[in-house]
């Protein structure tokens, strides 16, 4: 469909993919797989829609996810953690390898919010699950910025960071920055 698209000249800005894994992580070679099949076109790669339960996983013979609904409660500890494993796998393999992936959106925040699947990031009771801490600890740690630097003898400083928003404080001053994809040397002055 994208190669016809842009074929007959339709602007195509990006492009979104579902990852439902309700009947078995797809794990490296799959998700490998699906970027090498889009990344040809060179456009950003959205993964929209993501789940990967801490519960089992649902029967292949089920065509359709829609067809079926977990039990309450079948989440466990050790569901728990696979999860969190499995999730981690996929975000280091979308955020760190492949730098045409531009979003990826969890699907379920909470337990039980689509097909009663243990796929959120939070028990039904609220509870954090090892998958949110686990996020949580890549986003605001590892893949943060968050430096103490002095300039040169010319008031240079050189860094390499995360695509965001900056804030600068020098003696008492503070002024902001945003780096993008297109942010080559930036000026700053206070």
């Amino acid at each position: 469909m994208i190669e016809g698209l842009l074929a007959c000249g339709v602007p195509v800005s990006a492009i979104g993919i579902q990852s439902h894994q309700h009947q078995g992580y797809w794990g490296r070679e799959k998700i490998e797989a699906v970027l090498s099949r889009y990344e040809k076109f060179g456009l950003p790669i959205h993964f929209t829609e993501n789940t990967i339960v801490s519960g089992p996983a649902i029967p292949p013979e089920i065509r359709d996810l829609n067809d079926f609904r977990y039990e309450d409660n079948v989440s466990t500890p050790e569901y728990e953690e696979k999860q969190k494993n499995q999730m981690e796998e996929m975000y280091r393999i979308l955020f760190e390898e492949h730098p045409l992936v531009k979003a990826v959106t969890n699907w379920d925040f909470g337990d039980g919010a689509w097909l009663n699947a243990p796929s959120g990031l939070i028990r039904r009771d609220g509870s954090v699950k090892p998958s949110y801490e686990m996020l949580k600890n890549l986003i605001w740690g590892e893949w943060s910025t968050n430096l103490e630097l002095k300039t040169d003898s010319k008031g240079i400083v050189n860094f390499e960071g995360f695509k965001g928003e900056y804030s600068v404080f020098v003696n008492g001053k503070t002024t902001s920055f945003t780096l993008n994809d297109n942010s080559a040397d930036i000026t700053i002055q206070l």
